[in-house]
């Protein structure tokens, strides 16, 4: 992991919502055999809602209320749930070769949200990190974490919260009525924190910025140079614009629209969710004579390889509803291919698609 070459700064210009997705996963991609090392921070310059790569957008996300108000959602390569961002939140991302960061996504999370709660705690906030990749300030949520990886890159991101609107937040997740919408309102009003918040007024940005990138060189034992976007990744993010502007791609990872149906004697659907430590998996799954039919996970969870969702949905199809013959094929998937999934086991899987699958009895 040691390295002693520069780290190439991108202190960019706040840029549209699409631009702020889009430019680190072309940075990502576009890492080759000579690239840096890259740190970048930008924030978008209009509010916007991003969701995880694997979550399904209709299920997670108000889309009538976002289209109504001019929020575009824009699906990230990057796991976690689905988020309300806007100029508040300076979003900071290390694209990094594999070699120059920890080998296992959960010390790659250590090391990250390292160098976030020293800079929270260099500017008066009493952060900590609280496992598997959230920072808190006196149980209170300051920001999330995530990481994917695009080829050659490891990528680690999350942000710095000058301030957070937990109203609008509130407004553009779909919910089943709006009771709950208020009770989601006041506990993200209750349980969430910021700058603003914890010290009364937030620190000017460059303030903030410098303290981030002196306490990321003590924390990666690396320079860091301010440097340009290549001609090369600049292509490619105007390629991703358009593909992450598509209904395809918003869609990608959903098909979890069907509801819980018996369609004939001896077929049924059926949809139920698990909460891991790692995040929500959701699960739909048909069962014909009491094997599954099909299956389909989604949720907001961290997932290495990003196709685990459908690998596992694939090694899954055909096996016999019973939970030792259910845990049986995905422990032995796990050994196959050796996925990172902080917080997420075989059992997890398992529990969903029980969930799923299992009658519920009438109240």
């Amino acid at each position: 992991m040691t390295d002693s070459t520069p780290i190439r700064l991108l202190d960019l210009a706040p840029v549209a919502p699409i631009r702020s997705q889009t430019i680190y996963h072309a940075v990502g991609y576009a890492l080759g055999p000579d690239s840096p090392d890259t740190i970048m921070l930008v924030s978008p310059d209009a509010p916007y809602v991003s969701i995880g790569r694997h979550q399904d957008a209709a299920r997670e996300v108000d889309l009538d209320y976002c289209a109504a108000h001019g929020y575009p959602v824009i699906r990230r390569e990057v796991g976690g749930g689905a988020v309300y961002l806007d100029g508040n939140q300076l979003f900071t991302q290390w694209i990094f070769r594999a070699e120059h960061l920890p080998a296992t996504v959960e010390a790659r999370f250590d090391l990250y949200i390292d160098s976030l709660v020293r800079t929270y705690r260099a500017l008066g906030i009493a952060a900590d990190h609280r496992p598997i990749n959230d920072i808190h300030v006196n149980g209170r949520k300051i920001g999330g974490t995530g990481a994917a990886r695009m080829d050659r890159a490891e990528v680690v991101v999350g942000s710095l919260m000058f301030d957070f609107d937990t109203s609008t937040m509130a407004q553009v997740l779909r919910v089943p009525s709006e009771k709950f919408r208020d009770k989601v309102r006041q506990s993200l009003a209750d349980y969430m924190t910021t700058m603003r918040r914890e010290l009364g007024e937030p620190p000017p940005r460059a303030d903030v910025v410098a303290t981030y990138l002196a306490t990321c060189s003590e924390v990666l034992g690396r320079t860091i140079v301010p440097g340009e976007l290549r001609a090369d990744e600049l292509a490619l993010a105007e390629e991703f614009d358009a593909r992450f502007a598509t209904r395809e791609w918003l869609e990608e990872g959903g098909g979890l629209r069907r509801p819980g149906v018996k369609i004939h004697e001896g077929v049924r659907v059926g949809e139920g969710a698990h909460k891991a430590p790692g995040g929500l998996i959701r699960c739909i799954a048909t069962v014909r004579d009491d094997r599954l039919d099909d299956v389909a996970f989604s949720g907001d969870f961290t997932a290495l390889p990003a196709s685990v969702p459908n690998d596992l949905d694939a090694a899954l199809v055909g096996c016999e509803l019973a939970e030792e013959m259910l845990l049986s094929r995905v422990i032995d998937y796990y050994e196959r291919v050796s996925p990172e999934i902080p917080g997420v086991g075989p059992s997890d899987w398992v529990a969903a698609v029980l969930q799923a699958t299992t009658p519920q009895v009438p109240a």
